[in-house]
């Protein structure tokens, strides 16, 4: 059975710092309307959903807008 766990907040983080700080917890980062290329870097995160503190089972994908 999958754990719930907590989304973290990452709004204002980089592409590369959410995507650790996601892992630490089991969840992935998919980018909403992905642009072909981008700097992980430097292109910062503007909206999550879920948003921070709503819980979630492990695995579960959080949609980014950069």
């Amino acid at each position: 059975m999958k754990k719930q766990v907590e989304v973290p907040k990452i709004e204002g983080m980089t592409i590369l710092d959410a995507t650790k700080a996601l892992k630490e917890v089991n969840l992935e980062l998919q980018i909403k309307n992905e642009p072909e290329e981008y700097d992980k870097q430097t292109c910062v995160i503007k909206e999550q959903l879920p948003k921070q503190g709503i819980s979630v089972y492990e695995g579960t994908k959080i949609i980014v807008e950069i």
